[in-house]
């Protein structure tokens, strides 16, 4: 007679299996792998899996062990509060754009409580994070969200549906975006891509999976996009407005530079949960 594998024991041995391909949360990452397969938390699931459970659950651990990204395999990622809808050809939010967010619901939340609403733009959006935490986070903010992939686009229309129908989408360049709306911006936020081209990522996930648009910020040092983003931000913004910009840990000085050159005040560099210069502040 056969043995039956426990729920207990194919998590154990998917964290193996997961360890071994080096992903680097193994334990987490069989665990939510499972719970996604059940559509509920473990400690709800019947002691022994079914055979189609079981055989469903093992091969989303053979793509995960492949290095495909958790947030492909269950189709969502956590940010801030939100759990939003992922997919291939869109950008996977990292714990460090959270810091970045929280920065522009400050700035954000100042005009609020001054009485009156707020007018927020996210540029290079996305997934529509970003926007979607502000909008969520501060109800009074008017957010637009500018997005030139049309496969991340469709992904942020799914994600602004189902948490805040009000934000308002556009498909476009952020360097030309929205110039109805030169001059009286509040906030603006972004999130660029930044990477150079010589940086080629180290993670499979990463590397892989992640679009080349949403990673490679153009020109030598990867700051062609974030240079275009600034310029774009000053034309926007009202005088007083905050800007809020997330950059690579060795950027940080050129993106300070970038800031002053063009006029901003208020430079000042953030710092992401790890203490890394990750992002940077100025006002127009």
């Amino acid at each position: 007679m056969t043995e039956q594998v426990t729920w207990r024991q194919a998590v154990a041995g998917a964290a193996r299996v997961l360890a071994d391909a080096g992903v680097p949360s193994p334990q987490v990452d069989a665990r939510l792998l499972a719970e996604h397969v059940l559509g509920a938390p473990l400690v709800h699931a019947p002691a022994v899996p079914g055979p189609e459970h079981l055989a469903r659950y093992a091969a989303l651990v053979e793509r995960r062990a492949r290095r495909e990204p958790l947030q492909h395999l269950t189709g969502t990622m956590a940010f801030r509060h939100l759990t939003l809808h992922a997919g291939p050809g869109a950008f996977v939010t990292r714990p460090e754009t959270e810091v970045v967010a929280g920065a522009a619901i400050d700035a954000t939340r100042e005009i609020a409580g001054a009485g009156r609403a707020p007018l927020v733009v996210d540029l290079c959006s996305g997934s529509g994070a970003i926007a979607l935490a502000v909008a969520t986070e501060v109800p009074a903010a008017v957010v637009h969200a500018v997005e030139l992939s049309e496969a991340a686009l469709a992904l942020a229309r799914r994600n602004v549906a189902e948490h805040a129908p009000h934000v308002r989408l556009h498909a476009g360049d952020a360097a030309t975006a929205l110039p109805e709306l030169d001059g009286t911006v509040d906030v603006v936020v972004s999130n660029p891509p930044y990477i150079p081209p010589d940086a080629v990522p180290i993670d499979p996930e990463v590397r892989d999976h992640d679009p080349d648009l949403a990673l490679y910020g153009g020109g030598a040092d990867g700051l062609d996009v974030p240079r275009a983003v600034v310029t774009a931000a000053g034309r926007l913004l009202a005088p007083g407005g905050r800007f809020v910009m997330e950059h690579a840990e060795l950027q940080a000085e050129a993106a300070a530079e970038m800031l002053t050159r063009a006029g901003f005040t208020g430079v000042w560099t953030g710092r992401d949960l790890s203490g890394r210069p990750r992002f940077v502040t100025a006002t127009r």
